[in-house]
């Protein structure tokens, strides 16, 4: 697997190696030795899955401490365009986000490291998406942030270009400014 470094150091993009021929293919999705070696030690507990239609947004999402998760995520069939933001309070990066694009033909994956918002949009007829997460889904630790938050600057004309469905949950989340949040930026 290939290793990358984002625009934003902590977000990791992961391109397996895929090896093909006329039966199929086989690829390496995840092996914790080399994880380790290049991202660090995580203690995944839970693999999700979800499967959107076109035009579906889902986020921005994430879990306060103590229950914050860090993520590892693909998409198994269809296209997203994966958005993470940076919510560390005193991070260099605050407020600036990632956005790339999984596919179920690239077969990119994407770490996101405890601290930041996550949502993704859906680009093709429907997506599969599933992630690991190094926490269990706690209901009462979620919270969102509005996808289309000017100081963000997710650009929905430049980044998908349709109006979005999404949950009543999603469309009135809160700006950043005045979202919950108890993530501290930690230099290393």
């Amino acid at each position: 697997m290939i290793y990358t470094k984002t625009e934003i150091p902590d977000l990791w993009l992961i391109e397996p190696m895929v090896y093909g021929d006329e039966r199929g293919y086989f690829m390496e999705v995840f092996k914790k030795t080399d994880f380790q070696l290049n991202i660090g030690t995580f203690d995944f507990v839970q693999d999700n899955e979800s499967r959107s239609t076109q035009g579906v947004w889902r986020g921005l999402h994430y879990q306060l401490e103590p229950y914050a998760q860090a993520k590892l995520v693909r998409v198994i069939q269809g296209t997203i365009l994966d958005v993470a933001v940076d919510i560390r309070i005193g991070s260099p990066t605050f407020g600036k986000f990632v956005a790339v694009e999984l596919s179920g033909d690239n077969k990119h994956q994407l770490f996101i490291p405890k601290g930041f918002a996550h949502g993704f949009y859906v680009m093709s007829d429907f997506a599969v998406f599933i992630y690991k997460v190094d926490n269990p889904y706690m209901p009462a630790y979620e919270r969102a942030i509005r996808y289309n938050d000017p100081f963000i600057g997710i650009d929905r004309d430049k980044h998908w270009g349709h109006t979005a469905v999404m949950s009543d949950k999603d469309r009135y989340a809160p700006l950043l400014s005045e979202a919950e949040n108890n993530f501290q930026y930690q230099m290393r």
